[in-house]
């Protein structure tokens, strides 16, 4: 999908495909260096950094999907946080919740790139017409 974004988005889904990239590699080692007890904490704290990631990139951008990103990250802090609180252990409810926001967030920045993609298509049309 990264690829997709750099190629059809604009810069909008370019810079929120780099944000879920580096999102996703920074929690490989997390999962597997840290100790249990600190891998919470240290999520949480990737989780808030994602989501000030998609704050700062909508409040340049200001795009439609943005929005819908940065409430799918909130509600994954918020389930972080909820766990951390609790001290519950992760269950199956937070793998379903965690994947189905996961995957929220890069049905988003699709929506994001078949949009850009559309617009560009138009102004490109509206060119070739115009010669």
């Amino acid at each position: 999908m990264c690829g997709l974004a750099w190629t059809r988005g604009s810069p909008a889904e370019r810079w929120g495909s780099v944000i879920v990239l580096i999102g996703s590699i920074a929690s490989i080692p997390i999962q597997f260096l840290l100790p249990e007890p600190s891998q919470a904490t240290v999520s949480l704290l990737c989780e808030g950094l994602y989501g000030l990631s998609f704050l700062m990139l909508a409040l340049r951008y200001a795009s439609p999907w943005l929005g819908g990103a940065m409430l799918l990250q909130a509600i994954q802090f918020s389930l972080h946080a909820y766990y951390i609180v609790g001290d519950l252990p992760h269950d199956q409810t937070y793998r379903i919740v965690n994947n189905l926001n996961s995957a929220g967030v890069l049905i988003c920045i699709l929506f994001g790139i078949f949009a850009s993609w559309r617009r560009q298509a138009r102004v490109h049309d509206k060119a070739r017409a115009a010669k």
